[in-house]
């Protein structure tokens, strides 16, 4: 994270701003920590990377998911791509390009404000989106990719992918928890999260997190386990299925859970196993 990102950070529990106290390497943080201006709350940055959350605030399936996460980091990526197919009947890249499309990033322009364009993926674990976010970007248009989890062993294989070229090249990393996310209001042009929410202690809260940083009508993807209603799996499948859903025994799309103001919304279903969600949220208007 750059030192000019900092103006963009919004503090957990007052909304303040935040102010770096630390070292800094060629204006990248480095060893320190953020600061409220307005409460004087703080949080660590280590490593280059920032830690924008509440430990004693991971509860329940977040700690346990942290935990499953943080035991297979180099496994989970290629262990998707092989499962996938074999449970689905459907490839792991036909599944992806389903909701990516939903993100409409071929529409994205130059912002008015000069500002570069923010995309911003909740639950970013081991980067497996992001090239196929450089793939889809109009050539030459500024953008910063931000993307958060509560793993650090994902974030670790994600900073590997990045080292390797396999990303955005304006990518910033950090740990956060998506019920408490660390920046203003209307900040990024495009949201997203795959995979999590219906693990999370209270996905009603991590949706209007989601929205509450969205710019007005942008589009905002949430993508996870649901088995298609016209699916008629094999008593292997429901068995895949049951496993992967684990944490709980009614895993659905989350659209009852919507904000209020939610417009534009569409339910679908990318893959046997897996939802796609998208909907928009409109301006507030006095």
């Amino acid at each position: 994270m750059w030192l000019r990102d900092v103006a963009l950070l919004a503090c957990l529990d007052c909304r303040g701003q935040l102010v770096w106290h630390g070292q800094s390497e060629d204006d990248r943080l480095d060893e320190g920590r953020l600061l409220c201006g307005s409460c004087g709350e703080t949080w660590e940055v280590a490593d280059g990377l920032a830690r924008l959350y509440r430990e004693d605030r991971v509860q329940g399936t977040d700690r346990l998911m942290r935990h499953v996460y943080d035991g297979l980091p180099a496994l989970h990526d290629p262990l998707t791509t092989v499962l996938t197919p074999l449970f689905q009947s459907v490839s792991e890249s036909r599944m992806r390009d389903g909701y990516m499309r939903r993100l409409e990033l071929g529409a994205l322009k130059p912002r008015d404000d000069g500002q570069p364009v923010r995309v911003l993926e909740v639950g970013v674990g081991a980067g497996a989106n992001l090239p196929r976010i450089r793939g889809a970007l109009p050539p030459g248009l500024p953008v910063e990719v931000w993307g958060l989890d509560l793993s650090t062993g994902m974030l670790a294989q994600c900073e590997k992918r990045l080292r390797k070229g396999r990303g955005v090249k304006d990518t910033r990393l950090m740990v956060a928890d998506a019920h408490a996310l660390p920046f203003k209001d209307g900040l990024f042009d495009r949201v997203f999260h795959v995979g999590g929410i219906g693990s999370y202690r209270q996905p009603a809260v991590a949706l209007r997190e989601m929205a509450r940083v969205a710019r007005p009508g942008t589009p905002l993807v949430v993508v996870d386990e649901q088995l298609d209603a016209a699916f008629r799996p094999s008593l292997f499948q429901r068995a895949a299925f049951r496993a992967l859903t684990f944490y709980t025994r009614d895993a659905k799309s989350p659209r009852a859970l919507l904000p209020r103001n939610a417009e534009d919304v569409i339910e679908e279903q990318v893959s046997p196993f897996y939802y796609c969600l998208t909907f928009r949220v409109p301006a507030v208007t006095g």
